[in-house]
């Protein structure tokens, strides 16, 4: 069988969706420094951070070795009045994956589906902690699950790619039950779940809880990001009250294995997974936060070593040197 391979996400270089402050770097340093780290592939980060133009990105792309996965589209799900702009953002996104997948191995990328993560107050200020009264009603679920569908309905009309929704803290679809509720109003055949194990550990106030998340959610998981939480800053930001972007600032997705996360036992799970072929490492920092290039060294030696190696060996593959 198939072992995994491994990519990276300019969100681990301060590339993030959000308006901050600081300085992330350029898109050529980040797929430079990604590819002398021995990646294999990445996702686009925000729009006009790498070239729109399918040509110019294939080349970049292909120039170092990569391959393009997936982009990360956040919609304001819960506003019906967001889903038609919504649509076309994705539309726009999804044809860019497209046309580069077309020029280059012919790896159908992942339309990465969210929600407008850390623009509500709320939600915001109490991410890894939120309550249930802090959700959405039952007609705002509606509304959300609708939209949801119909964007992964109409990008995969249009251009044949597939969407998977981003769980993520800050926004709508944080915690575990928020996960299901999202997932048992949607179409099995039309939207599935890119799981990521930070985010997870996190909204479930657990860093020890994401293999839980992907035994309870594997019959949709189509894609997964290995982010790891620290126990001690998720707790202290719980007791202080810290916002989310104050947990990032803290170093909560700390690098992997150094955070509760159980990757031997992510890696056991993916053995019996061989659909998914791709796994992808984030550590999101802020803009100018830490130092991304030795940060990604030391967390691709440690997925070769734990990930991979674990994966591939239960499969029979062969593991990278390190």
């Amino acid at each position: 069988m198939a072992h995994i391979r491994i990519g990276n996400a300019p969100c681990s270089w301060g590339v993030l969706e959000f308006d901050l402050d600081g300085q992330a770097a350029g898109y050529a340093q980040v797929l430079d420094e990604m590819a002398a780290a021995g990646y294999e592939g990445t996702e686009l980060g925000d729009w006009g951070f790498m070239p729109t133009d399918p040509d110019a990105l294939a080349r970049e792309l292909a120039g170092r070795g990569l391959t393009m996965l997936g982009a990360f589209v956040p919609v304001a799900l819960k506003d019906p009045d967001a889903h038609a702009a919504g649509i076309e953002a994705a539309l726009k996104t999804a044809r860019l994956l497209a046309a580069v997948a077309e020029r280059m191995n012919g790896h159908a990328p992942f339309l990465v589906l969210a929600d407008d993560n850390g623009s509500d107050p709320i939600r915001t200020r109490n991410a890894g902690r939120v309550t249930p009264e802090m959700g959405l009603s039952d007609a705002e679920w509606a509304v959300f699950a609708a939209g949801a569908e119909r964007i992964a309905r109409v990008v995969h009309h249009e251009t044949g790619l597939r969407t998977v929704f981003h769980h993520h803290c800050a926004g709508y679809v944080e915690t575990p039950d928020e996960i299901a509720r999202l997932l048992s109003l949607t179409d099995p055949a039309v939207l599935g779940l890119v799981f990521d194990t930070g985010h997870y550990a996190f909204g479930a106030g657990d860093c020890s809880a994401a293999l839980d998340g992907l035994r309870r959610f594997a019959s949709r998981i189509w894609y997964i990001h290995f982010k790891d939480c620290h126990p001690e800053i998720a707790a202290a930001g719980r007791a202080a009250g810290w916002d989310y972007f104050e947990s990032v600032r803290r170093g909560v997705f700390c690098e992997l294995g150094r955070g509760g996360v159980d990757f031997p036992g992510v890696a056991e799970w993916l053995a019996a997974r061989p659909d998914i072929g791709w796994g992808i490492v984030e550590q999101d920092v802020l803009p100018g936060m830490g130092a991304p290039k030795a940060s990604a060294e030391r967390n691709g030696i440690f997925s070769w070593r734990t990930l991979r190696f674990c994966v591939s060996t239960l499969w029979n593959g062969s593991a990278k040197d390190v």
